[in-house]
């Protein structure tokens, strides 16, 4: 069962949604180019947008879930979104997803240092033994971004989630493992994708 936790480095802080994001998080999600291999466009409106925070909100109080906004510290403005779920308890196992970052952030440290504190908490605080990264099957970005941040690709899950058009989309699946954290977490500092000093402030 997950809590809600809030995260922080130097550059960013990942705290539990509200509904007083509502705003600040529409406005960090309203580009199309965001949504394009997304299921759905969340941020297609502010009501679509409610109502999708109403849902992360209900889910993180059954525990299932904790779904963060990504604040960029150095402005204090939402520039995104992840969540922690798909929680296995017998296995140790969860996904981190969910995630997207406003076009302006892509590329920047926004991505690795939100990735390191999710990894750092889950396989230290947590004391997880699996985490699964998944993207759309054609955006490279994506895989890109996963890979370079130490998630090892198994494979394609062919038609694995179905689109609201009814169409299937099939998914890349990557993991980091318990027995790799460490040493990606040695990456993440060495390349210094992750230098800065990092945090943990619980709730």
């Amino acid at each position: 069962m997950l809590k809600p936790v809030t995260l922080e480095s130097e550059l960013i802080k990942l705290e539990p949604i509200t509904m007083e994001h509502l705003s600040d998080f529409y406005n960090a999600g309203n580009f199309a180019e965001v949504w394009r291999y997304m299921q759905s466009n969340p941020c297609e409106n502010v009501e679509i947008a409610r109502s999708w925070i109403v849902g992360m909100i209900d889910e993180m109080a059954t525990g299932s879930q904790v779904a963060f906004v990504i604040i960029n510290k150095q402005n204090n403005k939402i520039v995104g979104s992840t969540r922690l779920f798909r929680v296995n308890e017998v296995d140790r196992a969860l996904e981190i997803g969910h995630t997207f970052i406003s076009p302006a952030f892509q590329r920047s440290h926004v991505n690795s240092h939100a990735k390191y504190l999710l990894l750092e908490y889950v396989f230290e605080t947590l004391d997880f033994t699996r985490v699964e990264i998944c993207t759309h099957e054609n955006n490279l970005q994506s895989r890109n971004a996963i890979a370079r941040i130490g998630g090892k690709f198994e494979g394609i899950l062919r038609k694995n989630r179905r689109i609201e058009d009814g169409s299937y989309r099939n998914t890349a699946l990557f993991s980091i493992i318990n027995d790799e954290w460490p040493q990606v977490k040695a990456n993440l500092l060495k390349t210094g994708q992750c230098k800065e000093v990092f945090s943990y402030v619980s709730n």
